[in-house]
């Protein structure tokens, strides 16, 4: 009997070896049914060795840790004294079993019964006992339907002074059963975000802010430069603090001379006047005149300009004889003209300067004409009061031709003087 035992142990540990960690679990109405074989031990005055047991029980599943169980245990018997007498044996019960940790592949329970004990000895006369048990046991779950199993119980009549251990192990089989139901899928509420900007939707001031546009806590675009216009429109991101700008983020140039208003020293400068880096119009010739206005725009440094920037310059449609440097009376009034234009500069000094046409040497008509100068000069001094420190007489002879000298009419034209502001005018 003890060799069967420990074959049935064997078998159990090599299943349990072979198949590793089980993958199931006790289920809930669930039917069960369990071979069994093991050893049934005898005490007490029954006078019979330890035999043999084979046990076949059906179980239900109450609940996972509720069940009870039908289990019918054949033990094959003899006496122990005088001739061996075979004895079979019947134990018939109905155990109820708590299952503890039913949610695991190692499930241990508790199990108490009762049931009735049959002996029958041949030859003899059988006789029945009513029995209770009690016990433990451990189901190994190799997959949902199938268990390795083990039971000892104390098995004792209450009528009788007999207390027997039967010690079983095998396999358990489960059919049906009521699965788990699935855990509710967790489900994480995440705050609403609809611009997808990274501030959810109760904590966002500007809800509607385009993809991919940087924003600040409150959800809403920044503007670096804190000119109004958040950074994605701004095209001037560096304004300066306080700096007007346009609906693009840049400052404004109301004049639009390319200079913006904060820095522009001249802000109504007329539209395309060239400017300088202050925004005012430039004067490229430095003669007081800007460009944009000047008619003279290489006016040589130091003359003096009208307001449309050419040099300041009269000429005196006077008639001189050939070889002469007179001043004729009837020039009187041209004359005026000329004191009328040097009175209209005060604070400048005037050059009186003499030509004459090509006829005769260059050395003489250099020295015609500056005694032509000098005559209008001492004639303006004279008749009309002009300080002798304002004039200045020069003669540049035949150098300044105004008018071709092949012709009468071209000399003519050449014979004369001119009133100029400030003119450097070579000796």
């Amino acid at each position: 009997m003890k060799k069967w035992f420990w074959m049935t142990l064997a078998t159990s540990a090599l299943l349990l070896v072979v198949t590793g960690t089980a993958l199931a679990e006790n289920k809930a109405k669930a039917l069960t049914l369990s071979p069994m074989v093991g050893g049934y031990m005898f005490e007490g005055n029954q006078n019979l060795d330890d035999s043999l047991t084979y046990g076949l029980g059906l179980g239900y599943n109450l609940t996972k840790n509720w069940g009870m169980e039908l289990m019918v245990n054949y033990i094959d018997a003899e006496t122990d004294e005088g001739p061996a007498i075979d004895v079979d044996g019947y134990l018939s019960r109905l155990d109820g079993l708590y299952h503890f940790r039913p949610d695991s592949s190692l499930v241990p329970y508790l199990a108490a019964g009762m049931g009735v004990i049959t002996l029958d000895p041949s030859p003899g006369e059988g006789e029945d006992d009513f029995a209770l048990n009690y016990g433990a046991g451990l189901k190994w779950f190799l997959s949902e339907a199938i268990a390795l199993r083990g039971d000892v119980r104390h098995v004792f009549a209450p009528e009788e002074p007999n207390s027997n251990l039967i010690y079983t192990a095998g396999l358990l089989f489960q059919f049906g059963g009521k699965k788990d139901a699935a855990p509710a899928p967790v489900v994480v509420l995440v705050p609403k975000d609809s611009d997808g900007d990274g501030v959810i939707d109760a904590n966002d001031r500007c809800p509607n802010t385009p993809p991919n546009v940087i924003v600040d806590a409150l959800g809403c675009p920044k503007d670096s430069d804190g000119d109004g216009v958040v950074d994605y429109l701004d095209k001037c991101p560096n304004t300066p603090a306080n700096v007007r700008v346009n609906a693009q983020g840049c400052p404004e140039d109301t004049d639009q001379d390319g200079v913006p208003d904060y820095l522009d020293q001249c802000p109504d400068t007329p539209k395309g006047a060239p400017v300088d880096a202050k925004g005012c119009p430039k004067d490229s010739d430095g003669d007081g005149v800007f460009d944009y206005l000047d008619k003279c725009p290489n006016t040589a440094k130091g003359l003096a300009v009208d307001e449309k920037g050419c040099e300041l310059t009269f000429t005196l449609q006077i008639e001189f004889d050939v070889n002469q440097a007179t001043v004729r009376p009837e020039y009187h009034s041209k004359l005026a003209e000329a004191v009328d234009f040097i009175n209209q500069y005060p604070s400048q000094q005037f050059l009186v300067v003499g030509h004459t046409d090509s006829t005769g040497a260059a050395d003489y008509n250099k020295q015609l004409s500056q005694r032509r100068a000098e005559s209008v000069r001492q004639y303006l001094i004279d008749n009309f009061g002009l300080s002798a420190d304002k004039l200045t007489a020069r003669g540049l002879g035949e150098e300044q031709p105004v008018a071709d000298n092949a012709t009468a009419e071209g000399r003519q034209q050449n014979r004369r003087v001119d009133i100029t502001c400030c003119a450097v005018v070579p000796e």
